[in-house]
C-alpha cells in the first residue's frame, strides 16, 4: 500500500488533502491503513458528488481511482484514521463503539471529509469483520444521493466498488466499499463518549473543534448568558428539528436512530434499514430488528428529541447548569412543528400560511391513513391535478372516495386566492415522482450481484432528478409489487 506524504499536496485526483480531525488529541482516533480487497471493480459512481468535491473526472474514471476508493492504495497527503465514540442503541447505553468498518482518508480543500466504509477491521470493530456487503453498500450509495437531490441534508456517496471476496452475514455474500463524503462525520456519540468516561478536557476540545469550524456564531451569542456551549446545543437542536421535518414530509424512515447515528451537523447519516413509505402508515417499522417499534415512522421526531437530550447530558459539564441545558433544547419543540407545517404547505402548493392550514393537513392525513394510500404517488398525482390533470387520477387512489372528495372541496377553497401556476410549480418541486423504494433497490442489487450494474446507473439518474417526469420510466414511479412487502431489512444490512 502506498504511504501518505505531507498534507495539502496536490495529487492525481486534482485534490489537496489535510485532516483537521487528526489535530485533536490521540485519544480521539487510531491511525491505520485500510485492508485491501482483491480484484475490485466499479459498481456505481456519482459524477455529481465528484464535481462537488472538485475531483478530476479523468482520474475518477481511472484504474488508480478504483484502487484508492477500494482501500488498496493511498494518495499523497491522505492520513487515514478511525474515530472512537460511544452511544445509546435502542435506548440502552452501549458503551464504547467507534468506526468499526469505516476509515477516514482525509479532508479535501473543498472542506469535505472522505471516508471508506467496508475497508476492513479497526480497533472499534468489536465482533465485526470490518467489511460491508454489496447489497447494503448499493442501498447507501443510492439513498445518499437521492436524499441530497431531494434537498435533505445528508452525507453523500461518491461511489461503490465491489469485490468477489466473501463476507458472512445471514449467508455468504460478496464485499463492497462505499466512499462517503461530508463536512464532518462527528456524531452525538462522540460527545457522549468523553462525557461517559469523565474526560472533560477532551470533551471541551471536541466542542471547541466543532463550534469553531461549524458553529462560529455560537461564540458571539448573548443567549444563555453568552454561554457558547448552550448556544451550540440549541443550534444542533434546531438543525435536527428541521431535518426531522424533512424526513416526515417526504415519508423517509431511518430505521436506526441511535445516538451514534445522529450527526452533529444535522445530516442524515448511516443508511442501514431505511425505507421510504409505500402506503401511509404512521406506525410503519422499516427495521426488521426493531421488534418494539422504537424507530417507527411516527416516533422519529420524539426519538430525535430524546437523542438531543442525551447530547445535552453529554455537554452539561461544559454548559454548567442543567436548567440552561434544558432551555437550550426547547427550541426543538418550536422548530419541528413550524418546519413540518412549512414543508406540508409547500406540498399542498400554499406559499403563505393561514390558521386553517393545520386542520387541512391533519384532515388529509386522516384520509390517507384510512386506506393507507401510497404516500409518494398521492402527492405526485395531487400536484399533477393542480397543474391541470383530471382530479379522477387522485380519486382513483381510494376504494371509497368519500373522504378525499370532501377534503378536495376544502383544498380547492384554500387555493381560491393562490395563483394556479405558482401552486402547481411549488407542488411539483416539493413532491417527487421518484424515491428509492425498497423493491427498486432490491432489483438493482440483484442485477449487480450478477455483475450487471445498469440498474444501479438507471436508478441513480432518476434519483438525481426526482422531480422531473423522465418519460419512459413510469414503471419506476409506480405502485410497489406485492412481493415488496416481504422484503426484510435489518441492522445487519
Amino acid at each position: 500500500m502506498n504511504v501518505p506524504s505531507d498534507s495539502m499536496v496536490a495529487d492525481e485526483s486534482g485534490l489537496r488533502w489535510r485532516n483537521d480531525f487528526a489535530t485533536l488529541p490521540p485519544s480521539f482516533f487510531t491511525r491505520l491503513q485500510p485492508t485491501p480487497l482483491p480484484d475490485p471493480y466499479w459498481v456505481g459512481r456519482s459524477d455529481a458528488a465528484a464535481q462537488q468535491l472538485g475531483l478530476d473526472p479523468d482520474w475518477f474514471a481511472s484504474a488508480e481511482a478504483l484502487e484508492v476508493l477500494t482501500g488498496n492504495a493511498l494518495l499523497p497527503g491522505m492520513d487515514p484514521l478511525a474515530s472512537v465514540y460511544s452511544g445509546h442503541q435502542f435506548g440502552v447505553w452501549a458503551g464504547q463503539l467507534g468506526d468499526g468498518r469505516a476509515i477516514m482518508l482525509g479532508q479535501t480543500e473543498t472542506g469535505y471529509e472522505m471516508q471508506l466504509k467496508g475497508c476492513g477491521m479497526t480497533p472499534y470493530s468489536r465482533m465485526g469483520d470490518g467489511r460491508a456487503v454489496l447489497r447494503s453498500s448499493i442501498r447507501e450509495f443510492l439513498c445518499s444521493e437521492a436524499m441530497h437531490s431531494l434537498g435533505i441534508p445528508t452525507t453523500r456517496a461518491l461511489c461503490v466498488t465491489g469485490s468477489d471476496a466473501r463476507v458472512r452475514r445471514e449467508e455468504i455474500e460478496t464485499a463492497a466499499v462505499v466512499t462517503r463524503t461530508a463536512p464532518s462525520f462527528i456524531r452525538f456519540g462522540h460527545f457522549e463518549h468523553f462525557w461517559a468516561n469523565d474526560r472533560l478536557d477532551e470533551l471541551r476540545a471536541l466542542a471547541d473543534f466543532v463550534i469553531d469550524r461549524f458553529y462560529p456564531e455560537c461564540r458571539l451569542t448573548e443567549r444563555f448568558g453568552c454561554n457558547a456551549y448552550a448556544a451550540f446545543l440549541e443550534a444542533v437542536s434546531e438543525r435536527t428539528a428541521a431535518l426531522m421535518a424533512q424526513w416526515q414530509a417526504v415519508g423517509f424512515c431511518h430505521g436506526v436512530m441511535n445516538t451514534d447515528n445522529m450527526s452533529i451537523l444535522g445530516l442524515t447519516i448511516d443508511y442501514g434499514p431505511f425505507q421510504f413509505l409505500d402506503g401511509f402508515n404512521p406506525r410503519h417499522i422499516c427495521n426488521h430488528s426493531d421488534t418494539g417499534g422504537r424507530y417507527a415512522y411516527n416516533q422519529q421526531p420524539n426519538v430525535a428529541y430524546w437523542n438531543l437530550y442525551c447530547l445535552g447530558q453529554g455537554l452539561l459539564p461544559l454548559i454548567g447548569d442543567k436548567e440552561v441545558a434544558v432551555a437550550a433544547l426547547q427550541s426543538y419543540q418550536t422548530v419541528f412543528p413550524r418546519e413540518f407545517e412549512g414543508r406540508m404547505r409547500a406540498k399542498l402548493g400554499l406559499p403563505d400560511a393561514q390558521d386553517s392550514d393545520r386542520q387541512l393537513i391533519e384532515g388529509l392525513l386522516t384520509v390517507l391513513l384510512k386506506e393507507q394510500t401510497d404516500w409518494t404517488i398521492f402527492w405526485r398525482r395531487l400536484s399533477q391535478h393542480r397543474a391541470g390533470a383530471n382530479v379522477q387520477t387522485v380519486r382513483d387512489l381510494f376504494v371509497d372516495p368519500t373522504g378525499i372528495d370532501a377534503w378536495l372541496v376544502s383544498f380547492s377553497a384554500r387555493h381560491a386566492s393562490v395563483s394556479p401556476a405558482l401552486a402547481a410549480d411549488l407542488m411539483c418541486k416539493s413532491n417527487p415522482k421518484f424515491v428509492l423504494r425498497n423493491h427498486l433497490g432490491q432489483q438493482a442489487i440483484e442485477s449487480a450481484q450478477r455483475k450487471d450494474n445498469a440498474g444501479v446507473a438507471t436508478l441513480l439518474t432518476l434519483l438525481e432528478t426526482p422531480f422531473e417526469e423522465h418519460p419512459g420510466f413510469d414503471d419506476y414511479a409506480g405502485f410497489p409489487p406485492d412481493w415488496a412487502s416481504s422484503i426484510e431489512i435489518s441492522c445487519s444490512s
